[in-house]
């Protein structure tokens, strides 16, 4: 079994954490930390776990936490994990990160989160998209994606493979989750409700994870819809020259995507009903006629393969387990 460690465990991706990795065959769930709970049973503050769960909340340092983890996920907000994140890597536990501190360069990090990077030396961490990178399977230290690079990475990447592609203009839908368990003007319900909010409309910091992924031109606006959970990105999609027959391109997603588990390739448009509390990454592909742009539609659950979900499956990567195991499992219908 593999023994596994949450640093915070109280925020929505520490909670979704749990509720996967309780479930899953081959993982024990070793600790959880917070501060502020420390004592109290994880079931007590989240009945849903409950008869799953018997632990409690520790407060411990990362020295402990490394004795008594194969693997530890830190779920701490962006500019906290590099506190922990050293002291982890020196006691030889494999390390995945679910904040923003690794995903990018320290020079670049510091430019786009206007913050300095704290941790010393200049750490190379593996980019957690699995279907990119199998090169995850032999890191010890992989810097899980940010949500809306998932479900906007995944949409595009054939495309650019192919090198088809001269600029994308990403247009992403998110649930209010993705804002985090502490409440904002934003998930107000009077707000939000009937609403949506678009916001950083030109200087999201997620867009940097995108550049360098894809290598293209990109522009990305967010905005905040009146649902819990999921991510519904819309990438337009403007070729080097006019786009090519509709089968043609769906041979490319599906000869890029090939084994990808946890890639449904969807005739019409995808839905996030559809893939509520899954892993999965449902897309969908519209040509324009007589036109150099494709309109690339990705669904994911911001929690899951956005979160904890993708997590884990580094982890099954990491340590040699099917890639589906413990994350294999139909989505939330109504």
């Amino acid at each position: 079994m593999i023994k596994a460690g949450i640093i915070g465990g109280t925020g929505y991706t520490g909670i979704e954490l749990i509720r996967l990795l309780v479930m899953h065959p081959e993982v024990d769930l070793s600790v959880v930390t917070s501060r502020r709970y420390k004592g109290k049973k994880v079931s007590d503050l989240y009945p849903h776990l409950f008869p799953f769960i018997e632990l409690e909340y520790e407060d411990v340092d990362t020295k402990e936490i490394a004795e008594r983890s194969d693997v530890v996920f830190v779920a701490v907000p962006h500019g906290t994990a590099m506190d922990y994140v050293p002291g982890l890597m020196a006691q030889g536990v494999t390390v995945i990160d679910l904040s923003a501190d690794y995903r990018l360069k320290k020079a670049e990090y510091e430019r786009v989160y206007k913050r300095e990077h704290k941790d010393k030396e200049e750490r190379e961490a593996v980019y957690g998209l699995t279907e990119l990178h199998p090169e995850v399977a032999e890191a010890d230290l992989v810097a899980n994606p940010g949500c809306y690079p998932t479900g906007a990475i995944l949409a595009a990447a054939p495309l650019v493979n192919a090198r088809l592609v001269s600029q994308i203009v990403f247009d992403s839908k998110s649930g209010i989750s993705g804002a985090g368990a502490e409440p904002s003007e934003t998930s107000h319900f009077p707000n939000i409700a009937e609403n949506i909010i678009p916001y950083k409309i030109t200087e999201h910091r997620h867009v940097a994870e995108m550049r360098n992924e894809l290598g293209v031109k990109v522009s990305f606006t967010p905005h905040v819809i009146p649902s819990i959970r999921g991510i519904l990105t819309t990438a337009h999609v403007f070729l080097a020259e006019a786009a090519k027959p509709q089968e043609e391109l769906e041979a490319i997603y599906k000869r890029f995507y090939a084994g990808k588990r946890f890639i449904r390739l969807r005739e019409g448009t995808p839905s996030l009903s559809s893939v509520r509390g899954t892993n999965f990454c449902d897309i969908g592909i519209s040509v324009e006629a007589n036109s150099d742009r494709v309109v690339v539609v990705s669904a994911i659950d911001n929690l899951v393969k956005g979160g904890s979900g993708q997590a884990i499956q580094n982890m099954n990567m990491m340590f040699g387990l099917k890639e589906e195991e413990g994350l294999w499992f139909p989505g939330l219908v109504p």
